[in-house]
């Protein structure tokens, strides 16, 4: 048991009372929730493959799948909060999805849900991130709006990439779970939604490229393991971010008003998911209690003021760094335009994904949108592959992007 204290939220146990331990002593010996998604539920737009086998059941060989994409191992050459450090202890985001993936499966185990379907929605949630975290996606989805009036969200390409540019056969559990997972929209109680189909989720993906945050702030999960990984992307990331940014220098270790410093990811830990298994064990919803809602909503907020606003971390973006993402964008769309096959847009993008789907008897209908094409190529960078594209093209504004070194 955890002694840690946080004054925010001092009635908040890091135990779990003796009924619900008696309850989740049942769980892990083998019993399911009566509201777990069971691996013969999992529906795929492609019916008569990928069945559920023994040895690989339909939600493990959805992670496998997702594991095995040259996207996913791209995640590790992606920002998750700090960019242009020399310091390789800092969380990427190919980090951040197997810690969402930790804290989701003991929510899940908690209270006898599927493991495997959790995992596969959590280590597929960022697939579709773009280099440099949030900053990235800003500056995309600026240029992308600006010239199409749609919306470049991470969530949402994320699906893209799972369904369509890597094109897997992927359960509509775990599209819907990643889809549905944004950690930007905190609440108290997670609600499943009663979304069945491949038509009607087609349709909710439709709006959220359409209407951006006024769709996707309304999104539920489907299933209650959607409704872990989404809670657990919150939990797996405010503390950690706080430990991160003590090491990178952002903040001191008595910054925070909680007094913890970075030992608030440890009570976090155990807190924030005690509190949840407490109050949600044989309900088909997920739920915190009102002081531990109060107290994740409160350290975000914190999160926000003192570490992703300081100058530290936004100072290094100056406002050339967002016009170079714009005059990459239009470089590779005016490449694509003129169907300039030496350019990396086709030679790194469009014959490998091309090549990826002709194996599953599918094309990549590149030419149907070359904006949204473009929005692929730049997305699925690695921060160090854009950094690297932005030099060759633009050479003069070499002195925006920071000199770092571990010496």
């Amino acid at each position: 048991m955890s002694k840690l204290m946080n004054p925010f939220a001092p009635d908040v146990r890091t135990a779990l009372s003796p009924e619900a331990e008696e309850q989740v002593a049942r769980y892990r010996s083998g019993d399911t929730s009566p509201f777990a998604c069971k691996d013969a539920m999992a529906i795929r737009r492609v019916a008569g493959h990928d069945q559920d086998t023994p040895l690989r059941p339909s939600f493990v060989r959805d992670t496998e799948k997702i594991l095995h994409m040259p996207a996913y191992n791209r995640l590790a050459g992606k920002t998750q909060v700090f960019s242009f450090r020399a310091n390789d202890d800092l969380c990427r985001r190919g980090l951040h999805v197997q810690l969402v993936s930790r804290v989701a499966r003991d929510i899940g185990r908690a209270l006898g849900l599927n493991l495997d379907l959790i995992d596969a929605i959590a280590l597929g949630h960022d697939i579709g991130h773009t280099p440099f975290g949030h900053t990235g996606e800003r500056y995309l989805n600026e240029r992308y709006h600006a010239r199409t009036g749609r919306w470049f969200f991470h969530n949402v390409q994320s699906v893209r990439v799972l369904d369509v540019l890597g094109w897997r056969n992927l359960s509509l559990q775990t599209l819907d779970g990643v889809i549905c997972h944004n950690g930007e929209f905190e609440q108290q109680v997670f609600e499943t939604s009663d979304l069945k189909s491949f038509e009607a989720f087609d349709q909710v993906v439709e709006r959220c490229w359409a209407e951006g945050d006024k769709a996707i702030s309304r999104l539920r999960p489907m299933t209650l393991e959607g409704c872990c990984v989404r809670v657990a992307d919150i939990i797996a990331y405010v503390g950690k971010d706080r430990q991160d940014a003590i090491r990178a220098g952002i903040c001191k270790e008595d910054a925070f008003d909680d007094g913890l410093g970075g030992a608030y990811n440890t009570w976090a830990l155990s807190a924030l998911v005690t509190d949840i298994v407490e109050h949600s064990l044989g309900k088909d919803r997920l739920q915190m209690g009102e002081q531990a809602f109060a107290e994740m909503a409160r350290a975000k907020r914190e999160n926000y003021q003192k570490i992703y606003g300081a100058s530290e971390v936004n100072g290094n973006f100056s406002a050339e760094f967002g016009e170079v993402f714009s005059m990459m964008y239009d470089q590779v769309l005016q490449d694509l335009r003129d169907g300039r096959e030496e350019a990396p847009v086709f030679r790194h993008h469009v014959r490998m994904v091309t090549e990826w789907l002709s194996y599953y008897g599918r094309t990549y209908q590149w030419q149907d949108d070359l904006d949204l094409t473009t929005v692929d190529y730049l997305s699925s960078m690695t921060d160090d592959y854009f950094v690297a594209y932005a030099r060759a093209l633009f050479p003069e504004k070499e002195a925006i992007f920071p000199s770092y070194t571990h010496f």
